[in-house]
């Protein structure tokens, strides 16, 4: 599985916003500056967060972006499903209960694996919380500034 940029500048610009937006909206325009991303890429994004109930915005000159929930109920394994969709690294149709089933599904043995390494995969993106990222990214910044 490979993330697009999507996923990856989704997050970036999540874990920016919910550093930002403590004390009031953030605009497009600043997380932008700050994580090099497009604004027209980044509203992209927003739009799906938003649509999600993980983001909110304001309107108006002092209007922008807050997080709609606590940093704490939001997972890195929810942010990547919405801006991502499925996780899976393999599209096995006896794992993911597709109607047509697969040719050779009574005699693989592979899709114990395939099953193992998506449930590794969902497990680990789930465990990670929004909050741990805040709280890495303010420590990097506090060292920075000292």
């Amino acid at each position: 599985m490979k993330l697009s940029t999507k996923g990856r500048y989704g997050l970036r610009a999540l874990v920016d916003l919910a550093v930002y937006s403590e004390d009031r909206p953030v605009s497009i325009s600043e997380i932008a500056k700050r994580q090099d991303i497009s604004i027209r890429y980044l509203e992209q994004l927003l739009a799906k967060l938003k649509k999600a109930g993980i983001v909110k915005s304001i309107r108006g000159a002092q209007g922008g972006y807050l997080m709609a929930k606590s940093t704490e109920e939001v997972s890195v394994g929810d942010v990547l499903r919405i801006l991502e969709g499925d996780l899976v690294l393999v599209e096995c149709t006896e794992l993911t209960g597709a109607s047509k089933s697969c040719i050779g599904s009574r005699y693989c043995v592979t899709k114990s694996v395939w099953k193992k390494i998506n449930d590794s995969i969902e497990q680990a993106v789930d465990s990670i919380l929004l909050k741990d990222l805040v709280d890495e990214s303010k420590a990097i910044h506090k060292k920075e500034i000292y």
